[in-house]
């Protein structure tokens, strides 16, 4: 790992999404991630958040140290017990549903005015229209009945909805997670509750649908049945007291988060 050394045996992991290197401590205390180049920014956006969030004790990882030189830096983060919520099967992850919205609900109970990170919908479009320009969207990350669409005009889908999208998001501002997939929700397997969230490089101030959105749309491919989708979603909905849920605006950042991904 470059010139870093980390005073204790480390086992490595796997690569996240970001091309980050990932390793393990040997004995599963703790986390470390070692970026490069123009990761170095990305990583460091990283430790920031998680050392805001993590006096507020709602699961989140403790930076426990931080190395940067000119082009290579490594987070040294602590470890939330559990596996992560992907790897359970549809019938354990019903039963693990309501504690994972539990903790997106209490991180949004957070005043957003504390908060002093933006993940605004107008900052948000702009990145997308950057990967857009860069050609550097990933077609894996789109919804399958997205992926034969040409990216700008995806784009331009969302262009179109964007004064009405900016007028919600001024009313309904919470502190979120920005990536609220199931890797990065922590679950203890013999009791099947959520222990925290991880991987925080995206929290912001942002529209909660943000993450409501992103819940309901990692998950379609694991409900085995229509039913079970749709008592996932009435679970999450229904804890976070919003009722009905507003599927267009739903489906929006559906489809404008895979367009930032570049």
């Amino acid at each position: 790992m470059k010139s870093f050394s980390l005073g204790s045996q480390w086992i490595a992991y796997h690569h996240g999404e970001s091309g980050d290197a990932l390793f393990r401590r040997a004995d599963g205390s703790a986390y470390a991630k070692v970026a490069t180049g123009s990761g170095v920014a990305l990583l460091d956006d990283e430790r920031r958040r998680t050392a805001w969030l993590a006096p507020f004790k709602i699961g989140s990882p403790t930076v426990l140290d931080w190395q940067v030189s000119d082009d290579v830096a490594c987070l040294v983060t602590s470890a939330v017990r559990g596996i992560p919520a992907d790897q359970l099967e549809a019938a354990s992850l019903l039963k693990a549903w309501p504690s994972i919205a539990a903790r997106v609900r209490d991180l949004h109970a957070i005043p957003a005015k504390d908060c002093p990170f933006d993940r605004g919908l107008q900052t948000m479009f702009d990145r997308a229209a950057d990967v857009v320009e860069r050609d550097g969207v990933n077609p894996d990350f789109l919804d399958p009945r997205d992926q034969d669409t040409p990216p700008h005009v995806l784009l331009d889908r969302v262009r179109a909805e964007l004064p009405e999208r900016l007028a919600q998001e001024d009313i309904d501002r919470v502190v979120c997670h920005g990536d609220a997939c199931m890797p990065n929700f922590m679950i203890d397997p013999e009791t099947l509750r959520c222990t925290g969230m991880i991987d925080l490089g995206r929290l912001g101030m942002a529209d909660r649908y943000v993450d409501l959105a992103l819940l309901t749309g990692n998950t379609r491919e694991i409900w085995r049945t229509a039913e079970e989708a749709q008592t996932a979603q009435n679970r999450l909905f229904d804890l976070h007291a919003i009722a009905p849920a507003d599927r267009g605006r739903l489906d929006f950042y559906l489809r404008l988060d895979p367009l930032t991904w570049g």
